[in-house]
């Protein structure tokens, strides 16, 4: 990027929606810290509150305004799902390191209640579980085998299955076969999330500075120097939390290469209170399609929101909101004649192996990422377990602090191989494969 921070906010449904941003309060001065945070999202906030609770000074640096990336402008879905399923983890590892794992999606769902009590935020949370969609009916059979081995094995009966007639009551369309609801997560507004978090934070004596990208990190004789415009921070170690986003300036590049930057597009139509459009998703869940380039859809207050994959490039892409929209009129034609007032995108970051990362580059830098579209609940659960990282422990974050994370193969195309793959997916799901 040639551009460095802070950059422009992205107009969105949450901006519009969330209490008044916080005033700026960039880094002035040179100050000492133990631990620096680059990134001022929901992984660097948890990894600072867990840091704070055991007495450890942090200063967290946002290179933009907060809420600035992708915790601002997700979809707002609190999931415990990974993008490498459970099964496949007892496959390839064992049963234990498959239960553990998915013990931990529970215990990141159930914590976003948990943060929302303590900081007394009303980020319109509603803990109403998740329903997946199958658009044929072999992908109907892939769900009901999941959801089998999930009671069966795991022995979790939040899960089930529901008939083709119960999916059009559900959701108000009859595009689906059947689907796989869990009543674990739920839906959040995003950026009240994060505001509500920064606020009460800051109440707390944590130090929170935005619009101070950190443009280079020098090493000293007891640990790092981090430069921003404003100032310097001193500290014997450092955290990169900057997810898909560490392309924003040079001082991040040691994990810019580690995942790849995907950007995923949504839509929000007008108020659809006294319109035939009212009683669709009446259950208030999040609703995600089986096809592979992934659609979402959900409610938040009564507008629907409709997402997916599918952008490309650095910038909102027109065509991807325009397929949004046709897609999301042929699914719900009571939408028919509605207007879409807000258009946004932001970059997702997946991995080689679908799931997300904590670790150590070297004997000062520590980082926590690629959260593969699920971050939500999980990035704000992290905290703890990259903070024991940083102070010099071990993480029990099961396979995302066991396994490496390798750099990304032919990083350089890596938009033109992004291309490929998606038009590739788009195509087999077009031929309904």
């Amino acid at each position: 990027m040639t551009t460095l921070p802070p950059l422009p906010d992205i107009q969105s449904l949450w901006q519009d929606t969330a209490p008044p941003a916080p005033t700026p309060q960039p880094l002035a001065g040179d100050m000492q810290t133990d631990i620096a945070i680059i990134g001022g999202g929901y992984t660097g906030l948890s990894t600072a509150r867990a840091l704070a609770a055991r007495g450890v000074d942090a200063v967290v640096l946002e290179a933009n305004r907060l809420g600035w990336g992708a915790s601002g402008r997700n979809g707002g879905v609190v999931s415990g799902k990974f993008r490498l399923g459970f099964a496949e983890m007892a496959r390839r590892w064992d049963i234990d390191t498959a239960r553990r794992m998915h013990d931990i999606g529970v215990e990141a769902t159930e914590n976003i209640g948990t943060l929302l009590n303590a900081y007394g935020i009303d980020a319109d949370y509603r803990a109403s579980g998740s329903l997946r969609c199958a658009h044929r009916a072999q992908a109907l059979e892939s769900l009901r085998a999941e959801c089998d081995w999930l009671r069966g094995t795991l022995g979790d009966d939040a899960v089930s299955i529901l008939s083709p007639e119960e999916m059009a009551a559900e959701t108000g369309s009859h595009d689906f076969c059947g689907g796989m609801l869990n009543r674990h997560g739920g839906i959040v507004h995003p950026l009240k999330l994060h505001r509500g978090l920064v606020a009460g934070m800051r109440r707390d004596g944590i130090r929170i500075f935005d619009t101070s990208p950190v443009t280079a990190i020098e090493r000293t004789d007891s640990g790092v120097r981090l430069h921003t415009p404003g100032g310097t921070v001193n500290a014997r170690q450092v955290v990169m939390a900057t997810d898909a986003y560490a392309s924003l300036t040079p001082a991040t590049r040691p994990v810019e290469r580690r995942v790849v930057p995907f950007r995923s597009a949504m839509i929000a139509t007008q108020p659809l209170t006294g319109t035939a459009g009212e009683a669709l998703l009446a259950q208030g869940r999040s609703y995600t399609e089986t096809r592979r380039m992934m659609r979402w859809f959900r409610k938040s207050g009564d507008r629907l929101l409709y997402g997916g994959r599918g952008a490309f490039g650095k910038d909102d892409s027109p065509a991807a909101f325009a397929a949004l929209e046709r897609a999301m009129f042929r699914q719900f034609p009571q939408l028919q004649g509605l207007a879409v007032t807000h258009r946004w995108s932001g970059l997702v970051a997946m991995t080689m192996d679908s799931l997300p990362h904590l670790g150590r580059l070297d004997d000062r830098m520590v980082y926590a990422m690629g959260y593969n579209g699920t971050g939500v609940a999980l990035s704000n659960w992290i905290g703890p377990h990259v903070a024991e990282l940083a102070l010099g422990g071990t993480s029990q974050a099961a396979l995302m602090g066991q396994l490496p994370l390798p750099q990304v193969p032919f990083y350089p195309i890596r938009e033109v191989g992004v291309r490929l793959v998606a038009g590739w997916y788009q195509f087999l799901d077009a031929i309904g494969k």
